[in-house]
């Protein structure tokens, strides 16, 4: 890897196989997953080794354990996919459970970070649907397995929005209405 000593990636542990584990959601942040590969990181999506969706949970939690650091691009559909929201909550697992640092870099791609905390915009809408599944649900189990599922969610959400916002990376803001897309 071509990393200069002063890069954040040059003090990244040998044993990881992986630079980043990059989390998001649609064709509006491809390009960011481009530059990391262009700049010469290695970095895992869950579509680079399989079409797209199909990788196995446990799968993901091998690439998330074997990577540096996951950036976590929220934007304005990303509470939408049940699987990224899975990946935040598997993401903070890691952070919370692994010897070795597992940085959370949250990236807010044209959405305010206290909507994404606090589940409001987009979030809320998105939020606001799961609610209304929970409640058609008429199997008690299942709701109660949805209720869970749901809080987990919501709780992953709030807890990647308050890491290393004056660390080392900081939070990652691009929300100009300037900004065009590559």
């Amino acid at each position: 890897m071509a990393s200069s000593p002063s890069s954040p990636m040059a003090t990244a542990q040998p044993c990881f196989s992986y630079d980043g584990f990059l989390s998001f959601r649609g064709e509006d942040t491809h390009h960011l997953y481009t530059a990391l590969k262009q700049a010469g990181l290695r970095t895992f999506r869950d579509d680079d080794a399989m079409e797209r969706g199909k990788l196995l949970e446990p799968e993901l939690n091998k690439a998330i354990h074997e990577s540096a650091l996951s950036p976590i691009v929220f934007s304005n559909d990303y509470a939408s996919s049940e699987r990224r929201l899975n990946e935040v909550m598997m993401i903070i697992k890691e952070h919370e459970t692994l010897s070795v640092k597992h940085e959370v870099v949250p990236v807010f791609y044209k959405v305010e970070p206290s909507d994404v905390r606090n589940q409001r915009g987009s979030f809320e809408d998105t939020f606001d649907a799961y609610d209304d599944k929970i409640n058609a649900e008429t199997d008690l189990e299942k709701k109660k397995k949805l209720l869970e599922k749901v809080g987990a969610w919501k709780d992953s959400l709030r807890k990647s929005c308050n890491f290393n916002r004056n660390g080392t990376w900081g939070w990652v803001y691009m929300y100009a209405s300037s900004y065009k897309n590559h």
